[in-house]
């Protein structure tokens, strides 16, 4: 297994087209990178809800293709799952479809409920009974309670009591709502296809389906389309958005717009900077494929060392497959990633990538270089020392197990047995990605800084380790 921080979620939605749910399908199938365990779709034929959901990827669960015969309606949405909440189980896939007093409703979320497990036993205790794990779950049996008359203003009381991070769509017989947590930390955005407004986590899933990219959804915004077209709304206390950087390193495709900028500039503007704080004699830039290659662009041409794809990533690998019982040293890395040795053989090599958690992986994929006949091997990392865990939707271990929050640059830099190591700085990164463009305020990074935006109710495991 990879040694990366997991992708959590991508939503999607789209009311008022004829092909709501292919589309839906298609704008799934492009946000695949940000969730590979499970994935559905929840349409609306105006008068009931009707869903199909799986385990495995979006090809896999909708093979057949008189599914969308059954998905019928012109309103939809969709989801893609990487748990950080909730174990991985079918009863756990999202869209979450309940039937309650005023009908049907469909919910698929992007992000991390901070206050879930507390919202959740005062529930229970007043009778409710839940049938998964997801912090999801909350957010129906909290409206199923709710009594304002209308659904924005159900939602609007039921996201009052729930504090983290969330990019939400909410799918009824009659109403798409998309709504994003006032700090803003995950993305979503808005378009328009055929007359139809669509919504998705990322940018990339308007250029397969060919939707017209009108904005972002701001930190804070709920947005309700019915019959009557569109309405804004801004329900929320007024805070300082704190959009996730991390976006920008790793989870977004390259080809994405988020917070108002694009990821591809962005992750080469971070190898400019780390190559200007990390300079080194060598004779080649490899980056580590796929997420380290636009930083190990940006790291070439600022420093003049040509750029060579020295690692070679196989994209056919599934989730799981079968050893040999004749053991191959470093099978888990070799499987996905084979050295160029033309490339790499007697040459000063510089391996960019965009972080390390454990390290584990770094250390095998640098004697994997070495063993291909690198004659130095200089590691460069596109983002600051990760030493604190997220918990606003994306999975990572906790901080003991994160390399860099117990050890030196250099005793890192021993322990995955490259010639030299550096990590873009802070204020590098900062300098690098700038303020978001949507919405004003700063981009949170937590898992650098150790400053967390939203507090906690309650006390997390790590606490011991003076976290909070």
């Amino acid at each position: 297994m990879f040694d990366k921080f997991q992708d959590e979620c991508g939503v999607f939605g789209i009311f008022g087209h004829p092909e709501a749910s292919n589309l839906t399908y298609l704008g799934l199938y492009a946000l695949q990178h940000r969730g590979q365990e499970s994935c559905g779709i929840v349409s609306s034929d105006g008068g009931n809800l009707h869903a199909h959901r799986g385990m495995g990827l979006v090809a896999d669960v909708f093979r057949d293709e008189s599914l969308f015969s059954r998905l019928c309606g012109s309103s939809s949405i969709g989801h893609v799952r990487y748990s950080t909440a909730g174990t991985s189980d079918l009863k756990n896939v999202q869209p979450i479809m309940v039937d309650y007093l005023r009908g049907s409703i469909a919910v698929a979320h992007n992000g991390n409920l901070v206050n879930a497990q507390e919202v959740r036993n005062e529930l229970e205790l007043s009778g409710s009974i839940f049938s998964t794990t997801s912090d999801t779950e909350v957010l129906v049996h909290l409206l199923a309670r709710v009594q304002a008359d209308s659904l924005a203003e159900r939602v609007s009381e039921v996201l009052k009591v729930v504090r983290g991070a969330y990019s939400l769509v909410f799918l009824t017989e009659t109403r798409l709502v998309a709504v994003r947590d006032p700090n803003g930390f995950r993305p979503l955005v808005l378009g328009k296809l055929d007359g139809a407004y669509v919504f998705a986590s990322e940018s990339c899933a308007f250029d397969l389906i060919e939707a017209e990219f009108i904005r972002e959804v701001e930190p804070g915004e709920m947005i309700v389309i019915s019959k009557d077209g569109l309405q804004s709304y801004h329900p929320f206390g007024k805070v300082t958005p704190t959009p996730c950087v991390f976006e920008h390193i790793y989870f977004a495709r390259p080809d994405s717009i988020i917070f108002g900028r694009q990821v591809y500039g962005v992750r080469k503007e971070f190898g400019r900077v780390l190559a200007r704080e990390f300079a080194v004699d060598a004779d080649v830039v490899i980056p580590i494929p796929d997420s380290g290659v636009p930083a190990a662009i940006g790291y070439a041409e600022e420093s003049g060392i040509p750029f060579q794809l020295g690692l070679i990533r196989n994209h056919y690998v599934g989730r799981t497959f079968i050893e040999p019982q004749q053991s191959i040293r470093h099978f888990g890395v070799k499987i996905k990633l084979n050295p160029v040795r033309e490339v790499i053989e007697g040459k000063r090599v510089v391996v960019v990538d965009d972080s390390i958690v454990r390290g584990t992986t770094a250390r095998k994929i640098i004697k994997m270089v070495r063993a291909a006949g690198a004659r130095e091997i200089h590691m460069r990392i596109s983002s600051p020392p990760t030493s604190f865990p997220c918990y606003y939707g994306i999975d990572t271990p906790t901080r003991k197990e994160l390399i860099s929050s117990s050890h030196t640059v250099e005793e890192i830099n021993r322990y995955i047995t490259s010639d030299s190591l550096g990590y873009l700085s802070l204020e590098g990164l900062r300098e690098a990605v700038g303020d978001p463009s949507i919405g004003g305020g700063h981009f949170c990074d937590a898992c650098f800084s150790g400053y967390y935006p939203v507090k906690f109710p309650r006390l997390k495991a790590d606490s011991q380790l003076g976290l909070f």
